[in-house]
């Protein structure tokens, strides 16, 4: 019995080790620095705002098919069946992005777009499986395990590409010579990617079991579906603590998303600091270690202090690294203690908090929304989860894109950041989590 627990357990967080280097490697750090710099034949000012619309237009698709789908996944007994489907969703756009060259910037999007709704809309069904396979005494834990072998997988996955594609002059693989006129090096690894995720994943399809039968989908279970939907927005207002995490979830996930989304792009502005894409996958691995010891230490502080105060805690050391990046560039250099600091020093810091804290964000909200969640509505209400994400994703890029085509500078969108941040702290500060606890249990 134990050890069927711990494989459950194994099994249930590879997925996140499995599917993070999609949002390491393509969301954040080199496939979406190198859309900016080389797809676009523009400035990178333009490549940005078409990335974070895309972004946007996604995160709104995701809005939409969330709740919905996670009624049908309850009803119909098809969280498993969802969960592989749009993990290869993913993984096959992902694999496609390999074959748009520059100039074809539309498709390269379309490509994105489609394989960012199956990344996310696979991460609601797996979520759905932690307050099922994890006592609530330590949810935030094995929901921090989860996380931070996601981060190892990212920081695995970005230094096998650097070695094998980023840092050799002529990069090669099984006797194959890959062309750098077409930055074919670069966008090989989306192809890496998609292997990854492919193979990563099959111990979680296999060895987490569903427990609940499957029934032949038919239209009486999606009419069903949407009156168990709209019955539950209706009692959901039952549950008001739930209501005001996810509100607050609302605006801090957007501020997130926006990191996630324009991290590299920031890094490898020529205006900024102008990364080369060694330097971007350095600090990507970086953020990644910072990320990956966050989410496993913060994890067992979750269990004792409680998801808010963790997430509180992350919230408020993002509006401190947002600042200190956004700043960081007109910083000169100046000595303390025997030690010349610079503005790029500064900016390396601030990602390295990013990366402490991200990790432990994302893991304790998604503890506290298990803590939070009624007996058998866990794929509903992870579907609200994701809704919350993603209901007003648009909201994070679309200011930040907005300010950065009226100022051409993308600090100030980082500023923008720092603001919603500080929007979600208040919010969340009006959440008691223990009366959302004892509401789920009755």
């Amino acid at each position: 019995m134990i050890n069927n627990y711990k494989r459950t357990i194994f099994s249930w967080s590879i997925y996140d080790f499995a599917n993070q280097p999609f949002t390491t490697i393509i969301l954040t750090f080199i496939y979406s620095a190198f859309f900016t710099e080389y797809m676009v034949i523009d400035t990178n000012l333009h490549g940005a705002v078409l990335w974070g619309r895309t972004v946007t237009i996604s995160s709104i698709i995701i809005a939409l098919l969330s709740p919905i789908m996670g009624a049908i996944a309850d009803n119909g007994g098809y969280r498993k069946i969802f969960l592989i489907f749009w993990t290869w969703v993913c993984i096959i756009f992902s694999f496609l992005l390999y074959f748009p060259i520059p100039g074809q910037i539309y498709i390269a999007l379309l490509f994105f777009c489609i394989a960012n709704v199956g990344f996310e809309m696979g991460g609601i069904y797996l979520n759905a499986y932690l307050p099922e396979i994890a006592p609530k005494s330590k949810i935030g834990r094995i929901s921090g395990y989860g996380w931070s072998f996601g981060y190892f997988g990212g920081l695995i996955a970005l230094a096998i590409c650097f070695m094998l594609f980023a840092l050799p002059e002529h990069p090669t693989l099984f006797g194959y010579v890959f062309d750098k006129g077409t930055y074919e090096h670069i966008r090989i690894i989306n192809i890496f990617v998609a292997i990854w995720f492919a193979v990563f994943s099959l111990p979680t399809f296999i060895f987490v079991s569903d427990g609940r039968k499957s029934k032949r989908l038919n239209i009486s279970i999606i009419r069903n579906s949407y009156s168990s939907l709209k019955k539950t927005f209706y009692e959901i207002k039952k549950y008001k603590e739930t209501m005001k995490f996810l509100l607050a979830r609302l605006i801090y996930n957007d501020a997130l998303i926006t990191i996630f989304a324009f991290g590299g792009i920031y890094a490898a502005d020529p205006d900024i600091f102008n990364f080369d894409f060694n330097e971007i996958i350095l600090f990507g691995i970086i953020l990644n270690i910072a990320a990956g010891l966050g989410a496993f230490l913060f994890g067992f502080l979750d269990d004792i202090l409680g998801g808010k105060k963790t997430i509180q805690i992350t919230n408020c050391g993002f509006v401190c690294a947002c600042l200190l990046a956004a700043f960081a560039p007109e910083i000169n250099s100046f000595s303390i203690f025997g030690f010349t600091i610079t503005g790029k020093l500064l900016f390396w810091f601030s990602g390295t908090l990013i990366g402490i804290f991200s990790g432990p964000n994302q893991s304790a909200s998604r503890s506290l929304m298990g803590r939070l969640i009624p007996e058998k509505k866990e794929n509903e209400f992870y579907g609200f989860f994701a809704f919350s994400g993603k209901a007003t994703a648009f909201l994070g890029p679309l200011l930040f894109t907005s300010i950065v085509s009226i100022t051409d500078n993308l600090q100030h969108g980082l500023i923008i950041v720092a603001m919603l941040f500080i929007i979600g702290i208040v919010l969340l500060n009006k959440v008691d989590e223990q009366k959302g606890i004892e509401s789920a249990d009755l």
